[in-house]
């Protein structure tokens, strides 16, 4: 497989982790678009969030809870974050490996679509 946070997961690829379970890893974001910008993947390799099936709901359940746990960790829940997930090309997914944006630490602006 050429997915990139596949290879993040098995290890081929580095990476800067800031959380790991086994299920779910987080890891800082190489293009930060804010003071703290963490990306929570499931190991498991799900596309999108199109391809989630109710056999994922533990793994869905830890990705929240990795995102809370990590806000905690990097000072910035109580101050808030942006937890985002982009879905397919038009939603601005890049990387087809389901993941979230954990954004924070400064005042985030609106998000503008057209």
């Amino acid at each position: 497989m050429d997915c990139i946070f596949c290879k993040i997961v098995e290890g081929t690829l580095p990476s800067t982790k800031v959380y790991e379970s086994d299920t779910v890893v987080a890891f800082q974001d190489i293009k930060p678009e804010a003071p703290v910008h963490i990306l929570i993947i499931p190991k498991k390799h799900i596309a999108t969030m199109n391809e989630v099936t109710a056999d994922d709901d533990t793994i869905m359940a830890e990705l929240f809870t990795a995102a809370r746990q990590i806000a905690i960790e990097q000072g910035i829940a109580e101050s808030g974050y942006r937890l985002i997930n982009n879905v397919n090309s038009d939603g601005g997914q890049v990387v087809y490996h389901l993941h979230f944006h954990l954004l924070g630490g400064e005042k985030l602006g609106a998000l503008n679509a057209k």
